[in-house]
């Protein structure tokens, strides 16, 4: 096969998997790991392949879909994964939740319960909890990100240093093959490691959609959070890796 012919089948590949490894696709085409490396060069050099740790990506795979768009991506699943929260949150609990959709299905399934206390840097979070049943709400201030109006930045960061909550419940934009937890914006991983370091119990909220991709920043292994709540069992080589970790899974 000439090289221009496996670069033609290596984008095919790609475009239905979204993400590839070097080692997956050097596999896939029987060849070397170097030919593969050799092929996808000028790809990359052309932007139509972006390469990222040990493999590539699409370009518009690193860049979320607007947030009104995210809301409604894989509703049923976010909603199912929100009333599990629900169920595991208690009246009176302190938690810490980011800005991501799936935190924002969260909120909504938290209106039936009282007295929490709540940091988040959402504004949409805080607009729908802090009315509620007598809870209590903190919203971190910062540069406002325009997409979904959550806070970032280094006084963001400062503000949830100064709690100490049960749960801390985070969203990220992918989980990849080797159990890597990721997310496409450098704030959102430095809001997720500031809200674990002040939580009893590190919680990732994920649905299916999320395994087996990248995306643009590494957050954390797998042994890096205390449970992950998904509506799916991840494949088995994937449950080997959490399990290694010690990383509780509650899938279903």
């Amino acid at each position: 096969m000439f090289s221009t012919q496996r670069q033609a089948r290596i984008l095919r590949l790609v475009r239905a998997r979204h993400t590839c490894t070097v080692t997956e696709l050097a596999e896939a085409f029987e060849v070397s790991d170097e030919t593969i490396r050799r092929d996808l060069k000028p790809l990359i050099a052309d932007g139509v392949l972006l390469k990222v740790h040990g493999g590539v990506m699409l370009p518009e795979q690193l860049d979320e879909p607007p947030f009104q768009r995210r809301l409604e991506h894989n509703l049923a699943a976010k909603r199912a994964l929100a009333a599990r929260v629900g169920e595991m949150v208690q009246d009176g609990d302190a938690l810490i939740l980011d800005g991501g959709t799936t935190c924002v299905h969260i909120a909504q399934a938290l209106c039936a319960r009282s007295r929490l206390t709540v940091v988040t840097n959402s504004a949409e979070i805080a607009r729908t909890l802090a009315p509620r049943h007598g809870n209590r709400v903190f919203l971190a201030g910062g540069e406002v990100r325009a997409d979904d109006a959550a806070a970032f930045g280094e006084s963001t960061l400062a503000f949830l240093r100064q709690f100490h909550v049960r749960y801390a419940i985070v969203s990220v934009t992918a989980i990849d093959a080797q159990g890597r937890f990721m997310d496409a914006q450098p704030d959102d991983v430095s809001y997720t490691l500031a809200a674990f370091a002040q939580a009893e119990r590190r919680v990732v909220v994920a649905d299916h959609s999320k395994f087996g991709h990248s995306a643009l920043v590494h957050a954390f292994g797998p042994d890096g959070l205390d449970l992950l709540i998904t509506d799916e069992a991840p494949s088995p080589a994937l449950a080997q890796v959490f399990a290694a970790a010690e990383l509780e899974v509650s899938a279903g």
